[in-house]
């Protein structure tokens, strides 16, 4: 009985070991997405603290032999860029907001509600993000100028909200599909509407995917340069067009106060990302499995 048990049962197989020449192909694929993604990032942090006069040095220097912070001085002084920071975080605050509550409450609906044409509904929403957002340009311009909005904020934040509003549905409808029906069934017995169903146990629930949609609409609109040249107007527009239109010149170019105003620019993002990772890393991951 024993030997029928025993060669009934396959043993158990030794784990393979990863061939040498395989991990070494891993890690040098590695090092060149790294260094591609990180070099450029180099090379800017390089330039912003590099005096004018080395800036343009051939053949360049990789380590600058002198380091000055007068770039970051201008841009102190600069009252105009102070207006562009403004509206970039005006419009980005805004349109991570209005892109969270909206793809909140469509992604709850999208989750827990069963109706007709809703398999349908959800693949439009998703096949919008395969048109061109620089194609849908000229109908934003011929709308928002019918309507008034040519040249505000309202402009601007419509757009990114209708552009990041896919991702951020699909997002949160993965993290709705994770909370177990039971919690919404036992609520709605204790005599809870759907409303407050929705904002007791739903979101605070999904918190995590929340700051992730938050961050990526926040990221999104903070980032984007043709629309927030086109849709407004010079007063109102956000910090990737101020900038081209601050040290960018038909003749002449200040890479270095450019590349000192882009290491500055970036911050407010980086920070977000430190701050947020373990949120967004959550909120990414929160709807992959069902459980």
């Amino acid at each position: 009985m024993t030997a029928t048990l025993s060669r009934s049962v396959p043993l158990a197989r030794a784990p393979r070991r990863r061939r040498p020449r395989s991990r070494a192909a891993v890690w040098a694929a590695v090092a060149v997405i790294g260094f591609f993604g990180l070099a450029p990032i180099y090379w800017l942090v390089v330039t912003a603290f590099t005096p004018d006069e080395r800036a343009f040095t051939f053949p360049p220097s990789l380590v600058p032999a002198e380091i000055t912070f007068d770039h970051f001085t201008k841009l102190a002084e600069n009252e105009q860029l102070f207006g562009y920071l403004v509206n970039s975080v005006v419009v980005s605050v805004v349109t991570a907001l209005l892109s969270v509550v909206v793809s909140a409450y469509m992604a709850y609906a999208f989750s827990k509600f069963r109706y007709r044409g809703r398999k349908s509904l959800m693949h439009l929403v998703l096949a919008s993000q395969l048109f061109p957002q620089a194609l849908l340009l000229v109908t934003l311009y011929a709308v928002f100028s019918a309507t008034g909005l040519l040249g505000s904020y309202a402009a601007l934040i419509l757009s990114f909200t209708t552009f990041t509003l896919p991702l951020c549905v699909w997002m949160l409808k993965g993290i709705f599909d994770t909370v177990p029906s039971t919690l919404m069934e036992a609520a709605a017995i204790d005599g809870a509407s759907r409303w407050r169903t929705l904002h007791r146990i739903a979101l605070p629930l999904a918190a995590p995917g929340l700051v992730a949609a938050g961050l990526f609409a926040f990221v999104r609109a903070w980032n984007d340069f043709i629309f927030a040249l086109t849709l407004t107007d010079p007063d109102r527009q956000t910090l990737p067009p101020g900038l081209v239109h601050t040290y960018l010149g038909e003749f002449q170019t200040a890479w270095p106060d450019l590349m000192a105003a882009s290491f500055v620019v970036s911050l407010p993002v980086i920070a977000a990302f430190m701050f947020l990772q373990r949120y967004l890393v959550g909120g990414l991951t929160a709807g992959a499995v069902k459980g």
